[in-house]
C-alpha cells in the first residue's frame, strides 16, 4: 500500500468520525440517549381479565427488553431514565361476524387487546418526558380455539409489539 492510498483511507475514516459525531448520541441498537441507567417501576395489573401475575410479567419483559436492546443498566432507583405505569386494558372482543345456517350471527374470530399506560421521565433531557401515554396492540384468533389454549402465544405477539413501541417512544425518540 503506497502513501497515497494510506492517506486516502485515513481521510475517509476521519470524515466518517466527524460526520457520525455530529449525529448526536446514538448506538447501533437504536437507543439515542446519553443516560447510563433506567429505572423500571412495577407495572400493576389494573384489569379484570388478565392473569394475576401479568403486571409482574410485563415489568420483567420490559426490563429484559431494555437490557437486550441498549447499553442501559436497569437499576432499582435513581435511574437516569424512569418508566412506570399500569396494565390498563386486557380485553377480549368478538369480531368477524358470520351468519350460520340457522340465520343466527356468531363471531368467527376473537381479538385479544392489551394496553399499558406509562409515565416516562428523562432526568437528562426533560423535554422528552411524557405522562399517561397509552401503548396497545392486539392479536386475533379463531373462535374454534379456546383462549386458555392460545393465550401464551397471543400475549407474546402483543407484548413484543408494545415493547418495541415503548422503546421507540422513550430511548429511540421516534
Amino acid at each position: 500500500m503506497n502513501w497515497r492510498s494510506s492517506l486516502f483511507l485515513f481521510a475517509q475514516f476521519s470524515l466518517l468520525v466527524v460526520v457520525s459525531g455530529g449525529c448526536g448520541v446514538y448506538s447501533f441498537s437504536g437507543a439515542a440517549t446519553s443516560a447510563k441507567s433506567i429505572q423500571v417501576g412495577e407495572f400493576y395489573n389494573n384489569t379484570d381479565l388478565a392473569p394475576a401475575n401479568f403486571g409482574q410479567t410485563f415489568t420483567n419483559e420490559l426490563k429484559d427488553y431494555f437490557q437486550r436492546n441498549s447499553s442501559l443498566k436497569v437499576v432499582a432507583d435513581e435511574g437516569g431514565l424512569v418508566v412506570e405505569g399500569i396494565v390498563s386494558s386486557y380485553t377480549l372482543t368478538q369480531i368477524a361476524p358470520v351468519t350460520g345456517p340457522d340465520q343466527i350471527s356468531t363471531a368467527a374470530q376473537s381479538r385479544l387487546t392489551i394496553a399499558v399506560t406509562i409515565d416516562y421521565v428523562d432526568n437528562l433531557e426533560p423535554k422528552n418526558n411524557f405522562k399517561n401515554r397509552s401503548f396497545s396492540f392486539y392479536a386475533d384468533f379463531p373462535n374454534t380455539s379456546e383462549l386458555t389454549n392460545v393465550r401464551e402465544d397471543l400475549e407474546r405477539r402483543i407484548l413484543d409489539q408494545i415493547l418495541i413501541d415503548i422503546f421507540n417512544a422513550t430511548v429511540a425518540n421516534w
